[in-house]
Order: C-alpha cells, then sequence, then structure tokens
C-alpha cells in the first residue's frame, strides 16, 4: 500500500490531543438515572496508559489477541487504544451474539483475554467465554461479571500509567474484525494501522468532520463502519463523542448529544420516520409541509423532535436505502448521503457527494479507490489501500476474495452511470430462478416492499415457485394494533393495496404473487438478522420454506403466517 505518515496512525493521533488539548473534553457517557460521566483527552490517555500498562505486565507475546464485548460506551475505546498501546491486536465481538458465536471467536482468534462491559443479555452469553479466560469488566458491566472480574477502576488506580509514545509500523496488525455472517460462520478479517489511517484520511475528504463537530456512538463498535467513521473519526478529528445509554432513552440521548455528524442504518431511519407519521398523519405532514413559512416551522419542529436540528451531514448504510425514503427525508430539509462499502474495504468504497442529487446510487467512489463490473456476472469489484490482509487462519479464502489480478470480490451487483455513480442491483448469490425458468433480483423489490408504514423488515423469496412472494415482518406499533379484528382488516387491505402498487412497476415474471405477514420479531436473539439488521436469508428459507407451496396454492394476496 502506498505510505501513510506516521502522525496519522491510531497511537499517534491519541498522543496529539493528549499533548495538544488536554483539557478538553471529548467524551461524554451516561450513567443511568439522566447522570453522566465526561473524559477530557488527558484522561482518556492517562487511563489508556495504565491499562496498556497492566496488559503489558501480563507478559503475553507481543501482537497477542485481547477480545472486546462490550456495547458502545468510553470504557471501550479506551480499551481498544491500551490493547494497541500495550502492542497487542484487539478483537472486537458484537454485544448481541449467542453464546456459541462468542465461543467460536473466542477460540478461532486465541484470545488471551477478554473485557466484558456493557451487556443487555450477560447471562445468555456467558456460557460462551471460555473458562479460565481472564477477564477485565468496566464500570458499567452485569453485576455479576463487576463481582467475578478484575474491574476497570481497580486496574488503573493501582497501576502506573506507561510512559513515552510507543508507536506501532504501518502495516502491522491492528484488529480482527469479525464479519456479522449473513450466510456461514464469522470470518476475522484483517486490517493494519496503515488501512485505518488511510480509509479516515480519505474518507474525510468527502465526510466533513472536524474538532467542533459531535457524534452520538450507538451502533455496534464492532462493525466496520462504527470502528472507522466514529473511532478513528474521533482520533484524527479531535471531536466529542457521546455514547446512547439504552434502547429505551435513545431519544433523550440523541436530545443530549445534538449530533453534528450522524449516521443510521435503513432500518433504523425506516423507524424514525413510522415514529413521526405515529404522531402526525403522513397526509397531513406533507400538506403542512407544502404550505410556505409553515413548512419550514414543521421542518425545524420535527428535526428538532428527533435530536437532529443541528445534524450538518447525515448518513445511511450497511444496506440498501429504499429511493422514496430518501425522497421523503430530503423533503423534511435532511438529506441523507448513502455509503457504500465492506468489512474487507473498511467501508470506505462509495458515498454520494453532499449537496448533489445522486439518490438511486451510493455516489462516486471515495479518493484513491477504483471500481469496475465484472462483464461476466455484473459482479462490482474495488481496489484500494483499505483492503484486508486477508481472513485470520483462512488462507484458501483470502485468496477466492481477491481476483487474479488484486481486486476485491464484493459479491454485488452493480452499474456504473455516465458520471461514475454506482447503483447496486442486488447480490450475486441472492437472484434466484423461478420455475418458470426467469431470474429475479431480490433488492429492489424490497426497497419498494419495506416502505409501508406497518412494515419493519422484509425478505423476497421464491426460487422455483411460479412468482415470487414477498414476506414482511410488521413493526411493533402493528402488531399491538391488529389484534383487533377490524384493525386487522383494515391493515390487510392496506398490504394488499400495497401489493397492487409494487407490482404495477415491475416486469410480469418479478411480480409477486402475494404478502405474507410475520408478526414474531426476527431478532438477533433468534439468528434471523445480523447485529446490523441485515436479514439472513438461508434463515428465512430454514423458517419458511416448507410453507411456500401452500401459499402459493393460497390464491390469497395477504396470508397471516403465524396466526
Amino acid at each position: 500500500m502506498r505510505p501513510v505518515s506516521p502522525d496519522l496512525l491510531a497511537l499517534q493521533r491519541l498522543y496529539h490531543w493528549e499533548q495538544a488539548d488536554p483539557s478538553r473534553i471529548t467524551l461524554t457517557q451516561p450513567m443511568g438515572d439522566g447522570n453522566t460521566q465526561t473524559w477530557t483527552w488527558g484522561q482518556v490517555a492517562d487511563q489508556t496508559r495504565r491499562m496498556a500498562a497492566h496488559l503489558q505486565a501480563q507478559g503475553w507475546a507481543p501482537g497477542s489477541k485481547v477480545a472486546i464485548l462490550s456495547k458502545n460506551c468510553a470504557w471501550w475505546l479506551m480499551s481498544d487504544l491500551a490493547i494497541w498501546m500495550a502492542g497487542h491486536v484487539s478483537v472486537p465481538l458484537y454485544p448481541t451474539l449467542a453464546a456459541d458465536t462468542v465461543h467460536q471467536i473466542l477460540t478461532h482468534s486465541e484470545a488471551k483475554a477478554c473485557f466484558i462491559g456493557k451487556l443487555d443479555g450477560w447471562e445468555g452469553m456467558k456460557p460462551g467465554v471460555p473458562a479460565g479466560l481472564p477477564c477485565f469488566s468496566y464500570p458499567l458491566s452485569p453485576a455479576d461479571a463487576v463481582a467475578a472480574y478484575d474491574g476497570w477502576d481497580a486496574i488503573v488506580g493501582r497501576t502506573a500509567p506507561l510512559a513515552g509514545r510507543p508507536t506501532r509500523p504501518s502495516d502491522e496488525l491492528a484488529t480482527l474484525i469479525y464479519t456479522s455472517g449473513t450466510t456461514g460462520k464469522p470470518k476475522g478479517v484483517m486490517h493494519s494501522f496503515g488501512n485505518f489511517a488511510w480509509a479516515i484520511t480519505s474518507g474525510l475528504q468527502r465526510v466533513p468532520m472536524s474538532a467542533d463537530d459531535r457524534m452520538l456512538s450507538y451502533l455496534p463498535l464492532a462493525h466496520v463502519v462504527e470502528r472507522v467513521l466514529v473511532e478513528h473519526g474521533w482520533l484524527q478529528t479531535g471531536m466529542n463523542l457521546y455514547f446512547a445509554e439504552s434502547l429505551d432513552t435513545f431519544a433523550a440521548d440523541l436530545q443530549r448529544a445534538r449530533p453534528t455528524i450522524f449516521f443510521s442504518v435503513p432500518r433504523l431511519w425506516v423507524k424514525f420516520q413510522q415514529g413521526i407519521h405515529h404522531k402526525m398523519p403522513p397526509a397531513k405532514l406533507q400538506r403542512l409541509l407544502g404550505i410556505p413559512l409553515i413548512g419550514g416551522l414543521v421542518r425545524k419542529k420535527v428535526k428538532k423532535a428527533l435530536g437532529l436540528d443541528q445534524c450538518r451531514f447525515a448518513a445511511g448504510g450497511a444496506a440498501p436505502m429504499p429511493m422514496e425514503l430518501l425522497q421523503w427525508y430530503s423533503h423534511l430539509g435532511l438529506h441523507i448521503n448513502e455509503g457504500y462499502g465492506m468489512t474487507e474495504n473498511l467501508a470506505v468504497s462509495h458515498i454520494t457527494v453532499p449537496g448533489k442529487n445522486q439518490q438511486g446510487s451510493v455516489g462516486p467512489t471515495y479518493e484513491g479507490v477504483d471500481h469496475r463490473i465484472d462483464p461476466q456476472n455484473g459482479e462490482i469489484q474495488m481496489r484500494s489501500p483499505a483492503l484486508m490482509l486477508g481472513y485470520y487462519k483462512e488462507p484458501e479464502q483470502s485468496r477466492d476474495a481477491f481476483t487474479a489480478d488484486g481486486w476485491l470480490h464484493t459479491g454485488d451487483k452493480g452499474q456504473i452511470d455516465g458520471e461514475g455513480n454506482l447503483r447496486i442491483t442486488g447480490r450475486v448469490k441472492d437472484l434466484f430462478k423461478t420455475g418458470k425458468g426467469k431470474y429475479v433480483a431480490p433488492a429492489p423489490i424490497e426497497d419498494r416492499l419495506v416502505m409501508h408504514e406497518a412494515v419493519e423488515a422484509c425478505v423476497v423469496t421464491g426460487a422455483n415457485l411460479g412468482q415470487p412472494l414477498g414476506i414482511v415482518m410488521l413493526n411493533a406499533e402493528a402488531v399491538a394494533t391488529c389484534r383487533q379484528a377490524s384493525a386487522r382488516a383494515a391493515l390487510e387491505t392496506s398490504l394488499a393495496q400495497h401489493l397492487q402498487h409494487i407490482n404495477a412497476a415491475l416486469d410480469p415474471h418479478e411480480q409477486l404473487q402475494c404478502i405474507v405477514v410475520v408478526t414474531t420479531p426476527w431478532t438477533v436473539d433468534n439468528d434471523v438478522i445480523t447485529p446490523t439488521f441485515k436479514v439472513k436469508r438461508n434463515r428465512i428459507e430454514d423458517l419458511y420454506a416448507r410453507h411456500y407451496p401452500a401459499w402459493e396454492a393460497a390464491g390469497q394476496k395477504v396470508i397471516w403466517a403465524d396466526g
């Protein structure tokens, strides 16, 4: 890879802020009951140095793996920095994993220890932690973890800070980011310090972040976007980071942070929209937005209610953003930039350009990124200085991830327009063939299907059926409402009209035969979605495929799958 200036590497950025602005508050952590704790750059560096000294004292070989199993919090970031400062490699785990996956990652990575932090489902995860593995707890860790493991405050209280400015070469392994696993077992993606430095440097040329910005860190830091945008954006710019306390307090957390930069996944952007529509019917909102002067006041009021009235750069990613959703937010005065990337390229691949209407695409490449389309199967391929070093302990899969001439296989299908904007049309392997021998790309249809106000998530499927079918999971509000017979009948009518509207815009072989309604939530716990809210198609097939013939034969437009 091309050389990266040493002063852009993660640890050097910590030392920069430690020296240049030690008294400025940079982290704000909710502690419960509306209370918060803050850290200055000087305090962050001091606690990091003390924990790094403790890790070094364990006598592990340089480059040993140390895991972090926690929801986002200030200690998560300081743990990551301490692992690096001590000469080791961090292994973050999603805070919602099943015990078997926790065990698989901790053993596959050969982790020497694990930080156990804020967790909602610790009792379910605890059996996955190998017996005898040294663990450290945070002040907000589950009570039994605090009682059983050496605590952060106790460690930093008794340990002298590591002196000097320990550094790591740009080509040295920094972390293993285990993929969220929509298919098969998670793989440990290897990234170097130089990869991160190049990725955030290129990213900041498109995403305008500075020391004056505020961000709310709430999507898992184990995910590549949060890791690059939030952690490394914070280290590069010195901005103030806020953390979310819980799902129940999320609205208050947003109001506290009033973020100027905000990233969310499509499923949450949909939920925000549905929350607004729950308070104000869509037709009334659109009518008010169209009235001069009043429309401007309504926009301000709605954005303030969301906690996004100070947001100057909003982004979405991790899954496709429906065009209708992007247009709805634009009408609200909140223009969402859609990004595209993978764990394997540190999520720095494409993003729309602020101020340009590139909706329907994910924009052009970031500076320094090349892209092309495989003429054989339409696959998007790309290369950049942020490409992974490979999959940990998987040499064959590492080779298979690249073309013979060094381009990354994305597995996504797409088209590049005359201005260099990339439009994603689906997954290479998600294409399925109906019983009529016609191929169907589900993603564009799902973009339309999810836009019904009662729908939280959906899948289009139907390999070997006469026509595809759509399976929709209702949101919690719709599930509660449709317990009444009249409301359920009204929802059926509405969904049937939605189906008719969708089919009118599709080719005959793509048209959905029916909408199947699911009221049981698809969650991480029941293994239907990943921690980043991507639906696992193979799991959908496991759960529902045996019903497809009966649903096809029913001849109904709306079918209730679970009662």
